[in-house]
């Protein structure tokens, strides 16, 4: 019977992150919202990255649980994970090194897609009845489609999400700790279950304020150190960059010959796994980032989604792409898709003296891994608050850290196909809003922008242009706006 479920949910899972359904609608919807918003993520990263990592704290914020920098923090703690170690070798192995490039060009259009679900989150955000800020699609889709369809799509996100998060933000996630470290270290999984489930539990009963302050150290450590492991073998293998980048660039339009090991690829598979496994690491136009940055303190949304929009750019155009050039500058990638769950730490183990690499991926993914869980079980939480309402959160928070011991002991290649199907299927009533709510964001955005281009603004010139002006934060609870 598992194995009729498996096959199953793989087959739904197939067709649902296939080149029919949900890669042309990422990438179009992202293309759209490029466009509408004028190329955004462009014209403003580098102001979006100051706001971002140097104006953490603002004393004249308006509402939120966290800062600005927290909840970008939490968000990334829920996207930078094993997508980005075993996820990168994935797309690789299979699609060639010209998977890489369409990596990239996903997460630049996934930009669009992450600062207007960020935008919506906080400007359709309410509090529950704790007084604790809840938003995301599970408000946004109904609060500014009004009508039954809007809430169809808020209730199915809802649902979705808060069931994906026990897959690929708690089980899954669990496994690979508790494999890796009882390799490297020969820990069993039932001790490293133990350990992580209590850990989990005594963050996640402090809610948003203890994610954010956990993640908000955590984070920056987290990916400073995997990527200067990178960055070494980089600089050790620098001989062989300017051909590695050459063969991104090469592969992406003509896909990749029979090498050694590796089976060969056409174009179509290096697009199709690039673009599958970008927006698998970076969740853009998923909406599940959104819920988090919903919680940010902030003088206006477009503030908070340009914040929003660097963690894309940091999980694929930084952390993806040093695990892409070292798996391609060590030659690991040619071994074929066979060993895609062990290439990363063969690649750091090859590119560092003695077992270091070994050790630093192993870390390094339990790290990634175990942040995961902190900023899904936070996604999970609001979205059985939307269900359920406010005495639903703390039961959700002790049954998500008993399910992590599980994750820990048992196979899980029913979860991760279940896993796939739930992501999609919380992608798609977002998406669908992202597309009927662009006209909304791209005038608002461009309001705000005009009269604060350079993003200094405080909070009483913010609330001087924008009186009388709808769109505000809290405006829609004043005004239904």
């Amino acid at each position: 019977m598992l194995q009729s479920i498996e096959s199953a949910l793989g087959t739904l899972g197939g067709i649902i992150w296939g080149p029919y359904v949900l890669i042309p609608l990422l990438l179009l919807t992202g293309l759209y919202l490029t466009v509408r918003l004028g190329g955004l993520q462009f014209r403003k990263l580098g102001s979006a990255l100051r706001l971002a990592l140097f104006e953490r704290k603002d004393a004249e914020a308006s509402g939120g649980d966290v800062s600005q920098f927290q909840a970008l923090t939490t968000a990334l703690a829920a996207t930078v994970g094993t997508g980005n170690i075993v996820g990168v070798a994935t797309a690789i192995s299979i699609g060639g090194p010209g998977a890489l490039f369409w990596m990239w060009v996903t997460g630049l259009l996934g930009m669009a897609s992450k600062y207007s679900e960020a935008f919506l989150a906080v400007r359709y955000r309410t509090t529950d009845a704790k007084g604790e800020i809840s938003g995301g699609p599970q408000y946004y889709l109904e609060r500014g489609i009004r009508s039954g369809f809007g809430k169809f799509l808020a209730l199915f996100f809802a649902v979705a999400a808060a069931l994906a998060a026990f897959g690929i933000g708690n089980m899954t996630q669990g496994n690979s700790i508790a494999s890796n470290v009882e390799s490297s270290f020969g820990l069993p999984t039932w001790l490293t279950g133990i350990v992580l489930t209590a850990f989990t539990f005594a963050v996640l009963v402090g809610g948003i304020k203890s994610i954010g302050r956990v993640t908000a150290a955590f984070v920056p450590i987290m990916i400073i150190f995997y990527v200067l492991g990178a960055l070494f073998i980089l600089v050790v293998n620098v001989a062989e960059l300017p051909a590695a980048i050459a063969l991104i660039f090469t592969d992406a339009f003509t896909g990749t010959s029979a090498v050694g090991g590796f089976a060969g690829s056409a174009i179509m598979m290096a697009v199709q796994m690039g673009v599958a496994r970008g927006l698998f690491s970076n969740e853009s136009g998923m909406g599940s980032a959104a819920i988090a940055a919903a919680a940010a303190q902030t003088t206006h949304p477009v503030r908070q989604g340009l914040v929003s929009m660097t963690q894309t750019f940091i999980d694929t155009l930084v952390v993806v792409s040093f695990t892409g050039l070292v798996l391609i500058t060590t030659g690991v990638w040619e071994r074929g898709a066979d060993f895609a769950a062990t290439m990363t730490g063969d690649a750091f183990s090859s590119g560092l003296p003695g077992q270091w690499g070994h050790y630093i991926v192993t870390v390094g993914l339990v790290m990634f891994a175990y942040s995961t869980i902190l900023g899904w079980a936070y996604y999970g939480e609001r979205c059985m608050e939307r269900l359920f309402g406010r005495p639903a959160v703390m039961p959700y928070r002790v049954v998500f850290s008993l399910v992590v011991f599980v994750g820990c002991t048992v196979p899980l290649a029913v979860v991760w196909n279940f896993a796939d199907v739930m992501n999609g299927l919380m992608a798609i009533p977002n998406l669908i809003g992202l597309l009927l709510l662009s006209g909304l964001i791209a005038r608002e955005t461009k309001h705000y922008l005009d009269n604060d281009p350079k993003l200094h603004a405080d909070r009483k010139q913010v609330e001087a242009f924008m009186e009388g002006h709808p769109g505000a934060i809290d405006s829609y609870e004043r005004t239904g706006r």
